[in-house]
């Protein structure tokens, strides 16, 4: 049978056609399910992928490595002898009115998130109840019970040991807590006590005191001027059995004096180039002159000691005539002046929910303060 060249023609059209169609609609099916691929692995959940928890040490103190190999000599530079476990801030209180400063120091640890231990040793007959002379009735001091409650709250919220303890020496007919009983807590390899009263600012340049060299047993830090006397404004300790015997067999039989056990402490020379504005003390500020920069203070110092002369201490509200005459008269410092002592009221409102107390009528009532002069 033969074809037509019309029929020929028509044959081969419709074959390409149908070719055509044929490849059209397979191209348009691969598409089809590519998209339908697309849209599935879109809209399935993700399978969530499971990651090592970063160790809650290295992160809570450090922050993120910024490099392994640099991380391992920071750690192995500046992590204190033991660990941080072997290492303690100590608060050995003795009068009430220093607890609500003791809980705020550790508050400000709790806050930055300092790995040291944090002890506070205080008075055992604090928490013995005492009766009412001839009455029967159980004696209330408001005082204790207040230092009661901080004690608690620097226990549940600061994560703080508290030790009572008994008196440490008998001296004469006297019963006295020294400073050198801290040394008899061997548990920790090195403790450091800061002497009331105080503002913690910047936790980190603390922290990294415990990793100082000690050739001694004590080593003190002085934030004190050339026109006065050096006592140290933060106290290194080494404790052992060894050295709590022999401190305590060199102390005085007839009166014991804490300033002049501290100002015994053999004091560090100088302190690292990194750790030169880790103290500072307010009457310091005295003596800056205009290139002082009061935010710059703040931001760079981790420790300022309050201390200034014929002051009654930053927990009184102390007249206005004597803070007039006791802060510096540049604006500068006398700004970082004021914000230190701003900020210490503010803190112990805020920690303590204490206000300040009211001013003594005779600056002899408080002690450190030698002077008669009456307040108006």
């Amino acid at each position: 049978m033969l074809f037509t060249s019309s029929q020929i023609s028509m044959a081969i059209s419709s074959s390409v056609v149908f070719i055509f169609t044929t490849l059209l609609f397979l191209s348009g099916y691969v598409l089809q399910q590519q998209t339908v691929r697309s849209l599935q692995a879109a809209i399935k959940p993700q399978p969530a992928v499971v990651q090592p928890p970063p160790s809650p040490v290295l992160a809570k103190h450090f922050g993120t490595p910024p490099g392994h190999s640099f991380f391992d000599k920071y750690l192995a530079s500046n992590r204190p002898k033991g660990g941080w476990a072997k290492v303690a801030y100590v608060q050995l209180l003795r009068e009430h009115l220093h607890v609500c400063n003791a809980v705020m120091l550790f508050a400000v640890l709790e806050e930055q998130e300092s790995l040291a231990q944090r002890v506070i040793l205080y008075p055992k007959e604090w928490d013995e109840k005492k009766e009412a002379t001839g009455k029967g009735k159980l004696e209330f001091d408001p005082q204790a019970e207040t230092s009661k409650r901080l004690l608690r709250e620097a226990a549940k919220r600061y994560k703080v040991m508290l030790q009572p303890i008994q008196p440490m020496v008998k001296i004469g007919d006297e019963s006295v807590f020294p400073l050198a009983g801290l040394l008899s807590l061997s548990l920790y390899n090195r403790v450091i006590y800061l002497p009331p009263s105080g503002l913690v600012l910047d936790t980190s340049g603390l922290d990294h005191l415990f990793t100082l060299p000690m050739e001694s047993t004590l080593l003190g830090i002085s934030a004190g001027s050339e026109d006065e006397t050096h006592t140290p404004s933060i106290v290194l300790l080494q404790p052992s059995k060894e050295s709590f015997k022999e401190t305590l067999a060199s102390l005085p039989t007839e009166k014991y004096s804490e300033e002049d056990f501290i100002s015994k402490i053999p004091l560090l020379p100088d302190l690292p180039e990194d750790q030169i504005h880790v103290l500072a003390k307010t009457s310091n500020l005295r003596h800056e002159d205009d290139a002082f920069d009061a935010d710059e203070f703040m931001d760079g110092t981790s420790y300022v000691q309050i201390s200034d002369p014929n002051m009654l201490g930053p927990e009184f509200d102390t007249p206005r005539q004597i803070l007039a005459s006791a802060r510096p008269k540049q604006s500068e410092p006398k700004k970082a002046w004021q914000d230190i002592y701003e900020k210490y009221r503010q803190q112990r409102m805020d920690v303590c929910g204490l206000d300040l107390e009211p001013a003594p009528k005779l600056l002899k009532d408080v002690p450190g303060i030698p002077e008669q002069q009456e307040l108006s």
